[in-house]
């Protein structure tokens, strides 16, 4: 920390420094993060209002898109505040909290999804066990471990980067504070920290990977000898979450299970996992699940009607008050 007081802030050079392309960016991204935010929380809310999404798969799915709202803002806002003509510093504290955030909740959405992916397995695999299996203090307990799993991986990620002297220059070229762009900038020879973080990140990406694609393989084999009824069932629950899983794991896995040699190409496959992911999780979720889209347009229903009374309450109430008027006079 010593070391690293010399430098007090850094630079975000963001995805490009062409300021026509920075105007298309900040309201092409601005749009991307107001669609990310209003999904994710139509998603929260809907779950959490409605009585009949109170299975475990909605559970997750809760769970995941509050992650995704936490995700998304650790690096979205000033990502566009730096393309609307704002600041483009950040503090080295400020630098290490977002660094910190983004692998928490990014973690924690690769456990929520392993947790899933698994409740997919027994759901299908398992039909007469699944309430035994996937009980509510299971399913509270697998979040948990979510969180907490997140949050290990994530204060090592910090304690890897935090303790690297930084004595300038001090350019990120990024959009966001991540390892691989600190470790350009260290002053210091960084390659055991580099091997370090790759270990970390591409172990859980990987391993949270293999059990994925292991659960699906097991489904799969599972519906052998199924009717077209059956594996339509079974395709139509499971489609939505490896869609998600395709979309997020293909290119975090491109990102750290490797050394990072090409920032510029990194960044680009970064807004895939960390922009785009998060807002297209909400549209694959509903647009694919009867339920939710059942769900959304009740909840929908019950706030137009209880504003309809409200105002008759407000006609009736004012024709009653212009009647006593006319009375009294």
């Amino acid at each position: 920390m010593d070391n690293a007081s010399s430098v007090k802030e850094f630079i975000l050079l963001g995805l490009s420094e062409n300021q026509g392309l920075q105007k298309i960016y900040s309201v092409l991204f601005l749009a991307f993060y107001l669609i990310t935010v209003a999904g994710n929380l139509l998603i929260v809310v809907t779950v959490i209002s409605s009585q009949g999404l109170n299975s475990p798969m909605y559970f997750f799915l809760c769970s995941l898109s509050f992650v995704d709202i936490c995700y998304s803002s650790t690096t979205a806002p000033k990502m566009i505040a730096g393309l609307l003509g704002g600041s483009k510093s950040i503090s080295f504290m400020g630098c290490m909290a977002q660094l910190f955030g983004f692998h928490f909740f990014g973690c924690a959405e690769i456990f929520l999804l392993t947790a899933m992916a698994y409740d997919r397995y027994v759901a299908i695999c398992r039909p007469l066990h699944y309430a035994a299996l996937m009980s509510g203090r299971t399913c509270g307990l697998m979040v948990l471990g979510s969180w907490l799993g997140a949050f290990f991986h994530s204060t090592l990620q910090l304690l890897l980067t935090i303790c690297l002297p930084f004595c300038g220059p001090n350019k990120i070229n990024h959009y966001f504070c991540d390892v691989h762009p600190l470790l350009r900038l260290a002053c210091a020879d960084t390659r055991a920290v580099g091997a370090a973080d790759v270990v970390n990140g591409g172990l859980i990406t990987l391993s949270a990977f293999a059990i994925l694609v292991s659960s699906y393989v097991v489904i799969l084999v599972s519906l052998k000898g199924q009717t077209a009824a059956g594996w339509h069932k079974a395709l139509s629950t499971c489609g939505s979450h490896i869609t998600v899983v395709i979309l997020f794991f293909g290119p975090c896995t491109f990102i750290y299970i490797r050394p990072s040699s090409n920032l510029a190409e990194d960044k680009a496959v970064a807004v895939f996992y960390s922009i785009i992911t998060p807002m297209l999780n909400p549209l694959i979720y509903t647009l694919r699940n009867q339920e939710v889209k059942s769900a959304m347009r009740k909840l929908w229903s019950r706030k137009v009607g209880s504003q309809n009374a409200k105002v008759r309450d407000h006609s009736h109430v004012s024709k009653g008050s212009e009647k006593i008027e006319h009375l009294s006079l």
